[in-house]
């Protein structure tokens, strides 16, 4: 099962490791990229990073860390936009959910998200909806 239980993220961000989420496509027919939200775990707070990367991934090359920021002229959109930190991790869940569309039951491992692009391109990179036919958040303007 590639989802997170509720109790399995809280467990993961308990250990110090990050949970994900690939929230589609953005940008223009003209200019693709793609975003995911990530709530990490830090010695302090948990932080809320909102990543918008240019689209050049292929069928054998998913890993979203390495692609382009989409706004390359931002040099914070290189490491994400944080939205938000917190001491409680629920809260976080709640920063991500609120300010980047973030959907409780679509929580995966640091790392799997690259899992979630790889269906979004065998798909044929839907704009509408993923690759199992739920709709792409609206992600709020959180410039």
């Amino acid at each position: 099962m590639r989802y997170l239980e509720e109790s399995f993220i809280f467990g993961a961000l308990r250990r110090g490791r990050s949970v994900e989420q690939f929230l589609g496509p953005c940008g223009s027919a003209e200019r693709h990229g793609v975003r995911y939200v990530e709530v990490r775990a830090t010695k302090g707070p948990f932080e809320v990073y909102l990543h918008e990367v240019e689209d050049v991934g292929s069928e054998s090359f998913w890993d979203l860390g390495e692609f382009p920021p989409f706004d390359p002229d931002d040099e914070a959109s290189e490491f994400g936009l944080l939205l938000g930190m917190t001491e409680d991790p629920l809260a976080a869940l709640d920063v991500a959910e609120q300010r980047a569309g973030a959907e409780r039951g679509r929580w995966v491992n640091e790392g799997v998200v690259q899992d979630e692009y790889g269906d979004f391109v065998r798909a044929g990179r839907p704009a509408g909806v993923s690759a199992d036919g739920r709709r792409w958040p609206n992600v709020p303007d959180v410039t």
